[in-house]
């Protein structure tokens, strides 16, 4: 805890790293919270939209507490746009692997549910977590992906892929729908033209070739 900081919530009392890493991000929300602040900036509006099952006191409660130990930050961004916003800070980007390490891990669990919503930020984060550089080691394909409100860039070139928020100059194609539509496309076998793809025809379906959630863990 931050010298000085008034302490609101509850501890493990234990010096073990992962228990302090649970004393920092171990209450309700606050870890999706991460979540959506990693490709960027997002008014509390914004993070609302990303978060609909949480409330605007219990928000406000974990931004500020995630805002206290270092991992938030809010800042004002200049005129004309003159909003708040809150961000990761340089540490709080830390956690972005350790979130796709777990993510990896938990879609494994043989009651995982895929029928639950899932926000434009999350299926993002699903795509680098589930990319399969095997089967990509060949592939070159830039799309942009149309989520609503929400523009992403993705390329996959030499094994790798990149997820940006915001747009490709020049990609292969652009995708539009809906998270759970492309999730669904990604990983369940839906129908690619079930999205809108402008562009190169066949980019989707190249694009989707590279991601594959894991085999059920045996329990």
């Amino acid at each position: 805890m931050i010298s000085g900081m008034k302490d609101t919530k509850r501890s493990y009392h234990d010096s073990c790293g992962l228990a302090q890493a649970m004393d920092l991000i171990g209450e309700r929300w606050a870890l999706l919270v991460v979540r959506e602040l990693v490709f960027g900036p997002k008014r509390f509006t914004d993070l609302r939209a990303g978060l609909p099952g949480i409330s605007p006191n219990v928000l406000t409660q974990r931004l500020n507490e995630l805002e206290q130990v270092g991992i938030v930050q809010k800042r004002r961004l200049p005129p004309p746009v003159a909003a708040s916003v809150y961000d990761l800070t340089d540490w709080g980007r830390e956690l972005d692997e350790s979130m796709m390490v777990l993510g990896r891990w938990a879609a494994k669990s043989p009651s995982f549910d895929t029928s639950a919503p899932i926000s434009a930020d999350s299926v993002m984060m699903s795509i680098r977590t589930m990319f399969q550089p095997a089967a990509a080691h060949d592939l070159s394909v830039t799309l942009n992906v149309v989520l609503g409100d929400n523009l992403f860039a993705v390329e996959i070139a030499g094994g790798r892929i990149t997820v940006k928020r915001g747009t490709a100059d020049d990609p292969d194609g652009t995708v539009e729908t809906d998270p759970k539509t492309l999730a669904q496309i990604l990983y369940e076998g839906r129908n690619a033209s079930d999205a809108a793809v402008t562009g190169d025809a066949s980019a989707l379906e190249r694009f989707r070739s590279a991601f594959s959630l894991p085999e059920p863990a045996t329990v």
